[in-house]
């Protein structure tokens, strides 16, 4: 549905290739573009030339955010820079960039600046997408549930209607089939920029399920449930989601939660639980870069019991490690340090807070996988699967030896 401009939503261009300061085409193609798709988010301003001016559509979004995903087409055979007239979005590898509608992604590479990239768009060029990050959404997500197939140890259900009447999915994997001995939540995208986890929540999914020892062990003995969106308007919609007004979902966990999904989340959990959730984690993406949004990392709880806990998987999660992407438990960031303090969690509860609190939970976490970079090692699809793979052996081995019956 095309939204109007007025609205600070997206918004479609039509230019002729003389407005760019070129030769027009001669054949009536005209430059397109535009964010009329799932996920979509910019908003563009004035051409000048081969300079196309951009921002970052931040609708309800409290200060800055820096998320983008359009479409461009009609380019052929030009070369065009996309400038950002607020704030200094592009990441450390560039925007990443798809050439077949979104189905696949590269980074077009470190850039000259923070504000601003150039394309050149070849002669053939049909429609090319950019995108802050590897964009995952509803799309995405049926089309790898679908390559699942028919799974006895696979359940698709709904957690709730969204505010806009989409279903909001919660999997349950694993254990189904009589009472497991272990409860596992997975929760991600209460951000709904934060698309990278998603590829994460992929990974762990094909380890739960796979044919092989660990596999089997997570079917005999967890039962996990997934809720891959958390924000699922904001995905579909190409929100920030970070810092929304009146409140951000990630703060949302209270008893005057605003929004559908997070109480939901606060009603079904528990019951669903029965006392047996063992271990609940997060998954976020963090800012655009610096050293510590370029490390993978886990946000450490004020509760000194938590943090013992939350150390220990740390320590398993390094140790059986084997994605291309680095994790190292030092990078960890402590309650008291860096972003992570009172200051931070005054708009009201996190996700992992509130799940800390449900009977019998074990481990809460919050964990942050950057959107280009970890340690030197490129975040792509592949690589954050990965890590999901990590992230479920190491759910594993603190479930078999630390955690209560």
């Amino acid at each position: 549905m095309i939204r109007p401009f007025f609205a600070s939503v997206s918004f479609t261009l039509m230019l002729s290739a003389a407005v760019l300061g070129q030769p027009a085409a001669g054949d009536g193609t005209t430059l397109r573009i535009d964010s009329e798709f799932p996920g979509g988010n910019i908003i563009v301003g004035a051409i000048k030339g081969n300079v196309v001016n951009l921002r970052t559509d931040l609708r309800d979004t409290k200060g800055s955010w820096f998320y983008y995903y359009f479409r461009v087409d009609g380019a052929q055979d030009r070369t065009l820079t996309f400038n950002f007239t607020e704030g200094t979005p592009i990441g450390v590898r560039g925007p990443a960039v798809s050439t077949d509608e979104g189905t696949t992604w590269r980074w077009l590479g470190e850039q000259k600046d923070t504000k601003s990239f150039t394309y050149a768009f070849p002669a053939a060029s049909g429609p090319v997408r950019f995108s802050f990050g590897i964009p995952y959404t509803q799309q995405h997500f049926d089309a790898f549930i679908q390559g699942i197939g028919g799974n006895a140890a696979l359940k698709k259900d709904v957690l709730c209607k969204s505010r806009k009447g989409r279903d909001v999915e919660r999997l349950h994997l694993g254990k189904l089939d009589g009472d497991p001995r272990f409860r596992v939540l997975v929760t991600s995208r209460a951000h709904a920029c934060e698309m990278m986890m998603s590829y994460s929540v992929e990974g762990i999914i094909q380890s739960v399920l796979a044919d092989d020892a660990q596999g089997k062990w997570f079917r005999d003995h967890v039962e996990m449930l997934v809720v891959p969106f958390v924000d699922k308007d904001g995905v579909e919609d190409g929100d920030q989601g970070k810092n929304r007004a009146p409140r951000d979902h990630n703060r949302d966990y209270d008893a005057n939660a605003l929004y559908p999904e997070t109480r939901a989340l606060q009603d079904y959990v528990p019951k669903w639980s029965d006392g047996k959730l063992r271990v609940s984690l997060d998954l976020h993406c963090p800012h655009i870069r610096g050293v510590t949004n370029e490390k993978i990392y886990l946000v450490g709880s004020e509760d000194p019991a938590m943090q013992v806990k939350q150390q220990r998987f740390s320590e398993i999660l390094e140790r059986v490690s084997k994605a291309p992407l680095p994790y190292r438990a030092a990078n960890n960031i402590p309650f008291g340090q860096s972003w992570n303090t009172a200051e931070s969690f005054k708009a009201g509860t996190t996700g992992a807070r509130w799940a800390a609190g449900v009977p019998g939970n074990d481990l809460a976490a919050t964990f942050e996988l950057p959107y280009a970079n970890a340690s030197g090692a490129e975040v792509n699809a592949a690589s954050a699967r990965a890590f999901g793979h990590d992230l479920a052996s190491a759910i594993r081995e603190y479930l078999e030896s630390t955690a209560k019956p």
